[in-house]
Protein backbone atom coordinates (compact mmCIF):
# COMPACT_ATOMS: atom_id res chain seq x y z
CA UNK A 1 0.00 0.00 0.00
CA UNK A 2 0.93 3.77 -0.50
CA UNK A 3 1.58 5.35 2.46
CA UNK A 4 -0.19 8.93 2.46
CA UNK A 5 1.87 10.17 5.17
CA UNK A 6 4.89 10.17 2.45
CA UNK A 7 2.46 11.48 -0.17
CA UNK A 8 -0.37 13.74 -1.14
CA UNK A 9 -0.19 13.20 -4.83
CA UNK A 10 -2.67 16.24 -6.66
CA UNK A 11 -5.40 14.26 -8.04
CA UNK A 12 -7.81 16.48 -9.39
CA UNK A 13 -11.78 15.03 -8.51
CA UNK A 14 -14.30 14.78 -11.34
CA UNK A 15 -17.19 16.52 -10.66
CA UNK A 16 -19.86 13.45 -9.63
CA UNK A 17 -22.36 16.38 -8.59
CA UNK A 18 -24.83 15.45 -11.42
CA UNK A 19 -24.79 11.81 -9.66
CA UNK A 20 -25.43 12.51 -6.35
CA UNK A 21 -28.41 14.87 -7.46
CA UNK A 22 -30.09 11.78 -8.74
CA UNK A 23 -29.67 9.41 -6.34
CA UNK A 24 -30.52 12.47 -3.45
CA UNK A 25 -33.85 13.05 -5.61
CA UNK A 26 -34.78 9.56 -5.95
CA UNK A 27 -33.81 8.79 -2.15
CA UNK A 28 -36.58 11.86 -1.19
CA UNK A 29 -39.42 9.50 -3.20
CA UNK A 30 -38.41 6.17 -1.81
CA UNK A 31 -37.65 7.49 1.64
CA UNK A 32 -40.97 9.69 1.76
CA UNK A 33 -43.01 6.59 0.43
CA UNK A 34 -41.56 3.70 3.03
CA UNK A 35 -43.64 6.20 5.97
CA UNK A 36 -46.77 5.19 4.70
CA UNK A 37 -46.99 1.70 5.98
CA UNK A 38 -46.61 3.60 9.40
CA UNK A 39 -49.87 4.75 9.56
CA UNK A 40 -50.77 0.68 10.59
CA UNK A 41 -50.15 2.54 14.30
CA UNK A 42 -53.80 3.65 13.70
CA UNK A 43 -54.72 -0.43 13.69
CA UNK A 44 -53.48 -1.04 17.25
CA UNK A 45 -49.77 -2.20 17.16
CA UNK A 46 -47.29 -0.64 19.28
CA UNK A 47 -44.79 1.90 17.85
CA UNK A 48 -42.71 -0.14 19.11
CA UNK A 49 -43.77 -3.18 17.10
CA UNK A 50 -44.52 -1.43 14.06
CA UNK A 51 -40.39 -0.04 14.15
CA UNK A 52 -39.40 -3.56 14.70
CA UNK A 53 -41.47 -5.55 11.52
CA UNK A 54 -40.03 -2.48 9.83
CA UNK A 55 -36.76 -3.29 11.22
CA UNK A 56 -36.76 -7.22 10.17
CA UNK A 57 -38.20 -5.57 6.73
CA UNK A 58 -34.75 -3.38 6.33
CA UNK A 59 -32.88 -6.39 7.15
CA UNK A 60 -33.92 -8.78 4.73
CA UNK A 61 -33.57 -6.04 2.03
CA UNK A 62 -30.32 -4.99 3.50
CA UNK A 63 -28.78 -8.37 2.55
CA UNK A 64 -30.91 -9.55 -0.58
CA UNK A 65 -30.33 -5.64 -2.23
CA UNK A 66 -26.53 -5.84 -1.98
CA UNK A 67 -25.95 -9.85 -2.95
CA UNK A 68 -28.39 -9.19 -5.88
CA UNK A 69 -26.06 -6.25 -6.98
CA UNK A 70 -22.44 -7.16 -6.22
CA UNK A 71 -22.80 -10.99 -4.47
CA UNK A 72 -21.54 -11.32 -1.19
CA UNK A 73 -17.66 -11.96 -2.69
CA UNK A 74 -17.47 -8.76 -2.79
CA UNK A 75 -19.29 -7.18 0.05
CA UNK A 76 -17.41 -9.28 2.58
CA UNK A 77 -13.97 -8.69 0.27
CA UNK A 78 -14.61 -4.95 1.24
CA UNK A 79 -15.41 -5.71 4.68
CA UNK A 80 -12.36 -7.33 5.74
CA UNK A 81 -10.64 -4.63 4.18
CA UNK A 82 -12.13 -1.95 6.10
CA UNK A 83 -12.72 -3.66 9.26
CA UNK A 84 -11.95 -0.84 11.52
CA UNK A 85 -15.47 0.58 9.72
CA UNK A 86 -17.10 -2.51 11.41
CA UNK A 87 -18.53 -0.94 14.66
CA UNK A 88 -19.02 2.48 13.15
CA UNK A 89 -21.19 0.93 10.88
CA UNK A 90 -23.40 -1.27 13.84
CA UNK A 91 -23.54 1.92 15.90
CA UNK A 92 -25.25 3.78 12.81
CA UNK A 93 -27.60 0.85 13.02
CA UNK A 94 -28.41 1.33 16.25
CA UNK A 95 -29.47 5.14 15.77
CA UNK A 96 -31.73 4.47 12.79
CA UNK A 97 -33.27 2.32 14.95
CA UNK A 98 -33.84 4.65 17.83
CA UNK A 99 -34.70 7.63 15.47
CA UNK A 100 -37.31 5.35 13.17
CA UNK A 101 -38.98 4.49 16.22
CA UNK A 102 -39.20 7.71 17.24
CA UNK A 103 -40.91 8.25 13.95
CA UNK A 104 -43.50 6.38 14.38
CA UNK A 105 -44.51 7.98 17.83
CA UNK A 106 -44.57 11.34 15.84
CA UNK A 107 -46.80 9.81 12.98
CA UNK A 108 -49.35 8.53 15.14
CA UNK A 109 -49.70 11.87 17.38
CA UNK A 110 -49.30 14.27 14.98
CA UNK A 111 -49.61 12.64 11.83
CA UNK A 112 -47.43 11.68 8.62
CA UNK A 113 -47.76 15.12 6.32
CA UNK A 114 -46.54 16.84 10.19
CA UNK A 115 -44.09 15.06 11.53
CA UNK A 116 -41.64 14.75 8.32
CA UNK A 117 -40.23 18.21 7.73
CA UNK A 118 -39.93 18.42 11.93
CA UNK A 119 -37.29 15.14 11.63
CA UNK A 120 -36.05 16.62 8.36
CA UNK A 121 -34.70 18.98 9.96
CA UNK A 122 -31.82 16.15 10.14
CA UNK A 123 -30.19 18.54 7.48
CA UNK A 124 -28.81 20.84 9.92
CA UNK A 125 -27.42 18.41 12.31
CA UNK A 126 -25.53 16.72 9.12
CA UNK A 127 -24.39 20.37 8.06
CA UNK A 128 -22.78 20.60 11.56
CA UNK A 129 -20.60 17.77 12.05
CA UNK A 130 -19.63 17.51 8.07
CA UNK A 131 -18.05 21.01 8.48
CA UNK A 132 -16.83 19.95 11.78
CA UNK A 133 -15.25 16.93 10.96
CA UNK A 134 -15.11 16.32 7.26
CA UNK A 135 -13.97 19.54 6.60
CA UNK A 136 -17.19 20.78 4.23
CA UNK A 137 -17.44 24.11 2.92
CA UNK A 138 -13.67 24.74 4.36
CA UNK A 139 -12.37 26.60 1.25
CA UNK A 140 -16.26 27.64 -0.04
CA UNK A 141 -17.15 30.36 -1.91
CA UNK A 142 -18.88 32.73 -0.61
CA UNK A 143 -22.02 32.28 -2.50
CA UNK A 144 -21.57 28.64 -1.80
CA UNK A 145 -21.74 29.37 1.96
CA UNK A 146 -24.43 31.77 1.73
CA UNK A 147 -26.81 29.12 -0.43
CA UNK A 148 -25.44 26.57 3.01
CA UNK A 149 -26.48 29.20 5.58
CA UNK A 150 -29.46 30.57 3.84
CA UNK A 151 -30.46 27.38 3.12
CA UNK A 152 -30.50 25.89 6.95
CA UNK A 153 -32.19 28.76 8.09
CA UNK A 154 -35.33 28.69 5.94
CA UNK A 155 -35.44 24.37 6.83
CA UNK A 156 -35.27 25.70 10.47
CA UNK A 157 -37.83 28.56 9.78
CA UNK A 158 -39.96 25.92 7.88
CA UNK A 159 -39.98 23.19 10.78
CA UNK A 160 -41.35 25.80 13.41
CA UNK A 161 -43.78 26.86 11.13
CA UNK A 162 -44.96 23.60 10.60
CA UNK A 163 -44.68 22.52 14.34
CA UNK A 164 -46.92 25.61 15.32
CA UNK A 165 -49.38 24.92 13.05
CA UNK A 166 -49.93 21.52 14.17
CA UNK A 167 -50.22 22.99 17.68
CA UNK A 168 -52.92 24.84 16.59
CA UNK A 169 -54.56 22.56 14.57
CA UNK A 170 -58.08 21.53 15.68
CA UNK A 171 -57.08 17.61 14.81
CA UNK A 172 -58.15 14.21 16.82
CA UNK A 173 -54.12 14.28 18.14
CA UNK A 174 -54.10 18.17 18.86
CA UNK A 175 -53.66 16.99 22.97
CA UNK A 176 -51.23 14.79 22.08
CA UNK A 177 -49.18 17.52 19.30
CA UNK A 178 -45.62 18.25 21.85
CA UNK A 179 -45.35 14.85 22.50
CA UNK A 180 -45.44 14.21 18.68
CA UNK A 181 -42.90 16.77 17.80
CA UNK A 182 -40.05 16.07 20.74
CA UNK A 183 -40.18 12.71 19.36
CA UNK A 184 -39.73 14.05 15.63
CA UNK A 185 -36.93 16.61 16.79
CA UNK A 186 -35.13 13.69 18.45
CA UNK A 187 -35.52 11.66 15.64
CA UNK A 188 -34.07 14.32 13.85
CA UNK A 189 -31.13 14.33 16.05
CA UNK A 190 -30.27 11.08 16.55
CA UNK A 191 -30.29 10.63 12.19
CA UNK A 192 -28.26 13.91 11.81
CA UNK A 193 -25.72 12.42 13.83
CA UNK A 194 -26.05 9.49 12.28
CA UNK A 195 -24.62 10.65 8.84
CA UNK A 196 -21.20 10.50 10.66
CA UNK A 197 -20.39 6.99 10.03
CA UNK A 198 -21.62 7.10 6.63
CA UNK A 199 -19.37 10.16 5.46
CA UNK A 200 -16.45 8.45 7.75
CA UNK A 201 -16.88 5.03 5.59
CA UNK A 202 -17.21 6.57 2.12
CA UNK A 203 -13.99 8.47 2.61
CA UNK A 204 -12.15 5.64 3.67
CA UNK A 205 -13.38 3.99 0.44
CA UNK A 206 -16.04 1.51 1.59
CA UNK A 207 -18.97 0.69 -0.84
CA UNK A 208 -22.37 1.76 0.41
CA UNK A 209 -23.39 -1.53 -0.33
CA UNK A 210 -20.99 -3.42 1.82
CA UNK A 211 -21.98 -0.64 4.52
CA UNK A 212 -25.15 -1.14 4.85
CA UNK A 213 -24.96 -4.77 5.49
CA UNK A 214 -23.12 -4.25 8.70
CA UNK A 215 -25.19 -1.74 9.57
CA UNK A 216 -28.64 -3.79 9.73
CA UNK A 217 -27.23 -6.04 12.66
CA UNK A 218 -26.87 -2.40 14.78
CA UNK A 219 -30.52 -1.68 13.70
CA UNK A 220 -32.75 -4.93 14.31
CA UNK A 221 -30.27 -5.57 17.89
CA UNK A 222 -31.44 -2.30 18.60
CA UNK A 223 -35.10 -2.54 18.33
CA UNK A 224 -35.03 -6.83 19.48
CA UNK A 225 -33.41 -4.64 22.74
CA UNK A 226 -36.46 -1.89 22.65
CA UNK A 227 -38.93 -4.11 22.67
CA UNK A 228 -37.63 -6.80 25.13
CA UNK A 229 -37.22 -3.70 27.32
CA UNK A 230 -40.18 -1.59 26.89
CA UNK A 231 -42.88 -3.32 24.99
CA UNK A 232 -43.65 -6.49 27.16
CA UNK A 233 -40.46 -8.49 26.78
CA UNK A 234 -40.87 -11.73 25.55
CA UNK A 235 -44.57 -12.11 26.11
CA UNK A 236 -44.81 -8.83 23.54
CA UNK A 237 -47.74 -8.79 21.48
CA UNK A 238 -45.75 -8.87 18.13
CA UNK A 239 -43.77 -12.29 18.58
CA UNK A 240 -47.74 -13.93 19.89
CA UNK A 241 -50.59 -12.27 18.30
CA UNK A 242 -51.94 -13.64 15.29
CA UNK A 243 -54.08 -10.94 14.78
CA UNK A 244 -50.85 -8.79 14.06
CA UNK A 245 -50.02 -11.58 11.16
CA UNK A 246 -51.81 -9.99 8.22
CA UNK A 247 -50.09 -6.97 9.17
CA UNK A 248 -46.69 -8.13 8.74
CA UNK A 249 -46.26 -7.67 5.12
CA UNK A 250 -46.83 -3.90 4.71
CA UNK A 251 -44.71 -3.53 7.54
CA UNK A 252 -41.86 -5.55 5.96
CA UNK A 253 -43.12 -3.66 2.62
CA UNK A 254 -42.29 -0.24 4.14
CA UNK A 255 -39.24 -1.59 5.49
CA UNK A 256 -37.74 -2.95 2.28
CA UNK A 257 -38.58 0.40 0.13
CA UNK A 258 -36.75 2.42 3.00
CA UNK A 259 -34.04 0.59 2.25
CA UNK A 260 -34.05 1.41 -1.82
CA UNK A 261 -34.33 4.86 -0.45
CA UNK A 262 -31.53 4.45 2.24
CA UNK A 263 -29.19 3.25 -0.69
CA UNK A 264 -29.89 6.34 -2.96
CA UNK A 265 -29.36 8.40 -0.05
CA UNK A 266 -25.78 6.55 1.09
CA UNK A 267 -24.64 7.49 -2.92
CA UNK A 268 -25.46 10.87 -2.87
CA UNK A 269 -23.96 11.26 0.77
CA UNK A 270 -20.95 9.41 -0.75
CA UNK A 271 -20.72 11.84 -3.77
CA UNK A 272 -21.99 15.38 -2.37
CA UNK A 273 -21.48 14.91 1.12
CA UNK A 274 -23.45 15.27 4.08
CA UNK A 275 -24.22 18.73 3.85
CA UNK A 276 -25.46 18.99 0.75
CA UNK A 277 -26.18 14.93 0.11
CA UNK A 278 -28.73 14.53 3.09
CA UNK A 279 -30.72 17.92 2.38
CA UNK A 280 -31.29 16.71 -1.31
CA UNK A 281 -32.75 13.61 0.06
CA UNK A 282 -34.94 15.35 2.79
CA UNK A 283 -36.75 16.22 -0.37
CA UNK A 284 -38.39 12.70 1.34
CA UNK A 285 -41.03 15.71 3.19
CA UNK A 286 -42.87 16.59 -0.51
CA UNK A 287 -43.39 13.01 -1.08
CA UNK A 288 -44.25 12.08 2.63
CA UNK A 289 -47.21 14.65 2.22
CA UNK A 290 -48.29 13.87 -1.02
CA UNK A 291 -49.12 10.29 0.77
CA UNK A 292 -50.48 11.77 4.14
CA UNK A 293 -52.74 14.35 2.41
CA UNK A 294 -53.25 12.35 -1.38
CA UNK A 295 -53.71 9.11 -0.08
CA UNK A 296 -54.50 8.97 3.68
CA UNK A 297 -56.34 12.45 3.55
CA UNK A 298 -54.84 13.73 6.30
CA UNK A 299 -55.44 17.43 5.50
CA UNK A 300 -59.30 16.69 4.36
CA UNK A 301 -60.51 18.11 7.83
CA UNK A 302 -57.88 20.79 8.26
CA UNK A 303 -59.10 24.88 7.83
CA UNK A 304 -57.52 26.92 5.81
CA UNK A 305 -55.37 28.35 8.07
CA UNK A 306 -53.88 24.98 8.95
CA UNK A 307 -53.80 24.26 5.32
CA UNK A 308 -51.65 27.91 4.52
CA UNK A 309 -48.83 27.16 7.05
CA UNK A 310 -48.28 23.42 6.18
CA UNK A 311 -47.86 24.49 2.59
CA UNK A 312 -45.71 27.24 2.86
CA UNK A 313 -43.85 25.39 5.36
CA UNK A 314 -43.14 22.73 2.96
CA UNK A 315 -42.41 24.91 0.29
CA UNK A 316 -39.91 26.78 2.37
CA UNK A 317 -37.93 23.90 3.34
CA UNK A 318 -38.28 22.41 0.16
CA UNK A 319 -36.41 25.48 -1.14
CA UNK A 320 -33.86 25.98 1.80
CA UNK A 321 -33.07 22.24 1.10
CA UNK A 322 -32.69 22.88 -3.09
CA UNK A 323 -30.23 26.06 -1.91
CA UNK A 324 -27.98 23.96 0.42
CA UNK A 325 -27.64 21.27 -2.25
CA UNK A 326 -27.29 24.15 -5.53
CA UNK A 327 -23.97 24.85 -3.31
CA UNK A 328 -21.63 22.85 -5.95
CA UNK A 329 -18.24 22.51 -4.31
CA UNK A 330 -15.40 24.44 -5.96
CA UNK A 331 -11.72 23.10 -6.34
CA UNK A 332 -10.81 25.23 -3.01
CA UNK A 333 -13.69 23.23 -1.09
CA UNK A 334 -12.15 19.74 -2.41
CA UNK A 335 -9.35 20.19 -1.51
CA UNK A 336 -9.91 20.56 2.07
CA UNK A 337 -11.93 17.19 1.45
CA UNK A 338 -9.08 15.35 0.51
CA UNK A 339 -7.26 16.81 3.42
CA UNK A 340 -9.80 14.71 5.31
CA UNK A 341 -9.13 11.68 3.19
CA UNK A 342 -5.77 12.00 3.60
CA UNK A 343 -6.18 11.73 7.48
CA UNK A 344 -8.17 8.46 7.22
CA UNK A 345 -5.64 7.06 4.87
CA UNK A 346 -2.53 7.94 7.27
CA UNK A 347 -4.59 6.60 10.06
CA UNK A 348 -5.62 3.34 8.74
CA UNK A 349 -2.87 2.45 6.59
CA UNK A 350 -5.30 2.76 3.05
CA UNK A 351 -4.06 3.33 -0.43
CA UNK A 352 -4.78 7.10 -1.11
CA UNK A 353 -4.91 6.85 -4.62
CA UNK A 354 -6.85 3.87 -4.55
CA UNK A 355 -9.65 6.19 -2.23
CA UNK A 356 -9.73 8.66 -4.18
CA UNK A 357 -10.71 6.67 -7.50
CA UNK A 358 -13.30 5.14 -5.13
CA UNK A 359 -14.73 8.35 -4.03
CA UNK A 360 -15.77 9.19 -7.50
CA UNK A 361 -16.69 6.00 -8.75
CA UNK A 362 -13.86 4.92 -10.70
CA UNK A 363 -12.73 1.80 -8.85
CA UNK A 364 -15.27 -0.90 -8.33
CA UNK A 365 -15.61 -2.94 -4.95
CA UNK A 366 -12.36 -5.92 -4.63
CA UNK A 367 -13.59 -9.21 -4.84
CA UNK A 368 -14.52 -11.66 -7.62
CA UNK A 369 -17.52 -11.49 -10.06
CA UNK A 370 -18.22 -15.22 -9.71
CA UNK A 371 -21.24 -15.44 -7.83
CA UNK A 372 -20.84 -17.98 -4.55
CA UNK A 373 -23.57 -20.67 -3.59
CA UNK A 374 -24.29 -18.50 -0.12
CA UNK A 375 -25.69 -15.51 -2.78
CA UNK A 376 -28.30 -17.74 -4.28
CA UNK A 377 -29.83 -18.83 -1.10
CA UNK A 378 -29.95 -15.25 0.81
CA UNK A 379 -31.92 -13.95 -2.50
CA UNK A 380 -34.13 -17.45 -1.95
CA UNK A 381 -34.63 -16.86 1.71
CA UNK A 382 -35.60 -12.76 0.92
CA UNK A 383 -38.48 -13.37 -1.95
CA UNK A 384 -39.47 -16.56 0.11
CA UNK A 385 -40.08 -13.91 2.96
CA UNK A 386 -41.88 -11.98 1.07
CA UNK A 387 -44.50 -14.44 -0.29
CA UNK A 388 -45.20 -16.00 3.06
CA UNK A 389 -46.15 -13.10 4.38
CA UNK A 390 -47.88 -12.18 1.20
CA UNK A 391 -49.83 -15.15 1.44
CA UNK A 392 -50.99 -14.00 4.64
CA UNK A 393 -51.57 -10.34 3.92
CA UNK A 394 -55.10 -8.01 3.94
CA UNK A 395 -55.70 -4.76 3.00
CA UNK A 396 -55.68 -2.60 6.29
CA UNK A 397 -59.30 -1.23 7.24
CA UNK A 398 -57.76 2.55 6.55
CA UNK A 399 -59.62 4.99 4.28
CA UNK A 400 -57.26 5.46 1.02
CA UNK A 401 -57.26 6.70 -2.43
CA UNK A 402 -56.86 4.02 -5.00
CA UNK A 403 -56.01 6.48 -8.15
CA UNK A 404 -53.47 8.26 -6.31
CA UNK A 405 -51.22 4.82 -4.34
CA UNK A 406 -51.14 4.53 -8.71
CA UNK A 407 -50.20 7.69 -9.05
CA UNK A 408 -47.57 7.50 -6.63
CA UNK A 409 -46.10 3.69 -7.11
CA UNK A 410 -45.48 4.83 -10.63
CA UNK A 411 -43.16 7.66 -9.50
CA UNK A 412 -41.43 5.50 -7.15
CA UNK A 413 -40.72 3.12 -10.40
CA UNK A 414 -39.80 5.57 -12.46
CA UNK A 415 -37.41 7.55 -10.44
CA UNK A 416 -35.67 3.81 -8.81
CA UNK A 417 -34.89 3.39 -12.83
CA UNK A 418 -33.28 6.52 -13.31
CA UNK A 419 -31.11 5.93 -10.72
CA UNK A 420 -29.93 2.70 -10.74
CA UNK A 421 -29.64 2.93 -14.84
CA UNK A 422 -27.00 6.55 -14.31
CA UNK A 423 -25.02 4.48 -11.17
CA UNK A 424 -24.51 1.11 -13.27
CA UNK A 425 -23.60 3.20 -16.26
CA UNK A 426 -21.34 5.76 -14.22
CA UNK A 427 -19.76 3.79 -11.34
CA UNK A 428 -20.65 0.29 -11.81
CA UNK A 429 -22.58 0.58 -7.91
CA UNK A 430 -19.27 1.39 -6.97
Amino acid sequence: MSSPARTNPPLVIPSVHGIGVVCGLAAGVWLGAAEAPTKLVNSGLSPYAISLCMVAGVFTARWTVPTLLKGTRQVFADLAEHRHLIPIAILAGMLWAVANTLTVFAIRDVGLAIAFPLWNTNSLVGILWGRLLFGELKGASRVNIAKVILGALAIVIAAVMLGFSTIQASGAHADRAIGGILAAIGASLLWGTMYIPYRKAYISGLNPLSFVTVFTLGELGTMVALVLALDGGAKAAVFHSGETRHLLFWLFLGGFVWVIGDLFQQFATKYLGIGRGIPLSNTNQMWGLAWGALVFGELAHADAAHRLLVVIGSLVMICGALAVTTAVATEKERASMREAVVRECARYDLDYDRIVRSSTGQSPAAGSERRAGRDYVILACGIGIFVWLGTNAQVPQLAMNLGWIIVLAAVLVASAVAAAMLLWKSTRFS
